[in-house]
């Protein structure tokens, strides 16, 4: 769990417990013991920590905007990965900010499509209808019943309702349900870190979760005459103190009811919202509906363009729909299908999906065998630059998806594997492994049964790469005050030598000395060798070869960034 959600989830424990127990009577419940004891055992996950929880599986979160402490889950188990979304917002409100990952790109994305075939009109115009609606009810003299969730929606429009109220000067009063309201509000100004920019700027002067104009709730006002705004938990009217309040105003025409989120079929607040005049509360009592019933959606929910968002930042290759109805969800799988082209599943609850996943290889990719690729893009750029009047231009490669072709030598766990340009070694050094005592024509037959100390390669066999560095002789000899008659090959590998002396680590183990006291040949640990090549009729520009073995790859690349800090 995330800090926020691990001091938020004991409190909605405890009042789920309460509900069922006393307003069910559900027997053989947990107990408020039991919460106890579970939350000693959640262990906290921040934002972007990536958690071992044991040498194969990760856990990684990101933010989800929705409620305060929501978080997406990207696991890793070996080369598998699932991100499981949960509820996401990809619109940023009034207290939070909009969710967001990396690419990420697991084999499996499970993302909720509640408003999957929804596409909302702007947050600024919904507010503005909204608090337009809400004035000119208690204008003339109405109440306003606003049923939300305690988590969210309640605080999102709580905010949205005291800043009104201080602009415009009104003395109409507003009150909140108490209970678990209050208590999920004395959380947000505790985790203010986790809210959005704008809320945490305006905590230096106030904290805007201390509201002004909104005070706590009593089943005592609810008969009082004159205007007044009520939000009252829950956000569906099935049960609770937004269903008794319902009862008592439904039949007045002055008031209003204003459903701000997502009402699941055969509640009350959904068969209001169908148009329904007569709703049954319970089995023994109805209700005439005279009340002004305006649906308003601020539902902290992606919409089908923030699920589309979403698919496009962590980049699938595999995407499950669930948290939603059938008839949404299969119009969206088309649609992710269509633009994404990968496949998207929308299973029945209790289906089991199986889904085929490729193995990826990581590779660190050459500098040598990167500008090979990108010099072949710019050479298609440049002969596609003037094109004919009936042909089309064809549109720029994005540098992340340049086709490149290489050598994958794979790693060994400690370093990583590596994608080469074949020219940067000999594919016959190539290590062959053969076993003592075996013939030639019998190793096929006989290898597996070889002992494998007897399998140990000689010394030559290793793999080795190299690479030539090229560089501007005039510039470099001007840079380092040489004469024209100076080799200034030479006189760069010497000066390269002079800088490794001054690391232990790179301190040449061996120097070939000629007769003018230059260096042709400088040796660095086990394998690596710096020397100065003959010009050729193909490169008359002087240039250093150097080489080095695979196992000393770490202490190469410190010899090249000294070579690269000389020859600049």
């Amino acid at each position: 769990m995330t800090p926020p959600t691990k001091a938020i989830c004991p409190i909605l424990l405890e009042d789920f417990r309460k509900v069922a127990i006393e307003r069910k009577g559900e027997t053989g419940f947990f107990t408020s013991q039991h919460i106890k004891d579970c939350m000693k055992k959640v262990v906290p996950l921040h934002l972007h920590e990536t958690v071992w929880v044991d040498d194969e599986l990760e856990l990684r979160a990101y933010y989800a905007g929705h409620v305060l402490g929501a978080a997406m889950v990207y696991a890793r188990c070996g080369n598998e990965s699932v991100v499981y979304t949960g509820d996401y917002n990809m619109t940023p409100d009034r207290h939070l900010g909009a969710a967001w990952i990396d690419k990420v790109r697991p084999d499996v994305l499970i993302t909720e499509t509640t408003y999957g075939t929804t596409i909302r009109d702007s947050k600024r115009s919904r507010e503005r209808d909204f608090l337009e609606k809400v004035h000119r009810c208690v204008l003339r003299g109405g109440k306003v019943l606003i049923p939300c969730f305690a988590l969210g929606r309640a605080q999102e429009l709580c905010i949205l309702i005291d800043s009104y109220w201080e602009r415009m000067g009104l003395t109409v009063p507003v009150y909140f349900s108490a209970g678990l309201t209050e208590k999920a509000n004395r959380y947000y100004k505790l985790f203010i870190n986790w809210t959005n920019q704008k809320v945490k700027e305006s905590f230096v002067n106030r904290n805007p979760f201390d509201f002004k104009y909104i005070k706590p709730w009593s089943r005592d006002y609810v008969d009082l005459p004159g205007p007044m705004v009520v939000f009252a938990t829950p956000g569906m009217l099935h049960i609770g103190m937004s269903l008794e309040v319902f009862r008592k105003w439904a039949p007045d025409e002055r008031n209003m009811l204003i459903m701000p989120g997502y009402c699941v079929a055969g509640t009350v607040g959904a068969k209001v919202l169908s148009g329904m005049k007569v709703v049954e509360i319970d089995q023994y009592s109805q209700v005439q509906v005279n009340i002004d019933v305006q649906n308003l959606s601020f539902s902290a929910h992606a919409d089908a363009k923030g699920i589309m968002e979403l698919i496009r930042q962590a980049s699938p290759r595999n995407v499950v729909l669930v948290h939603g109805e059938k008839s949404r969800m299969s119009y969206l799988k088309s649609k992710i299908m269509g633009e994404f082209g990968c496949p998207c599943y929308d299973p029945a609850n209790g289906e089991l999906l199986e889904i085929e996943t490729g193995q990826d290889v990581r590779a660190l990719m050459s500098d040598q065998l990167f500008q090979a690729a990108w010099a072949k893009e710019q050479e298609r750029r440049q002969k596609s630059a003037v094109p004919s009047e009936d042909s089309v231009v064809p549109a720029a490669t994005p540098i992340t998806q340049l086709p490149v072709r290489g050598v994958l030598l794979l790693g060994d766990g400690k370093r990583p594997a590596r994608l080469l340009d074949p020219s940067e070694f000999d594919l016959d050094d190539i290590p062959v492994v053969s076993a003592s005592g075996i013939e030639a024509d019998d190793r096929s037959d006989s290898i597996v049964a070889a002992d494998t100390e007897e399998l140990t390669p000689s010394a030559s066999d290793q793999v080795v790469f190299s690479t030539r560095r090229i560089f501007d002789g005039a510039e470099l000899a001007e840079r380092m005050g040489l004469s024209s008659s100076v080799d200034v090959a030479a006189a760069a590998l010497l000066a390269i030598r002079e800088l490794l002396l001054i690391d232990p680590a790179t301190q040449p183990k061996d120097v070939d000395e000629i007769s003018d006291k230059r260096a042709s040949v400088v040796r660095v640990g086990r394998s690596i060798e710096l020397s100065v090549p003959a010009k050729t009729a193909e490169c008359e520009l002087p240039s250093l070869y150097v080489s080095w073995a695979w196992e000393e790859e770490e202490l190469a690349t410190q010899v090249l960034v000294v070579i690269n800090r000389v020859l600049g």
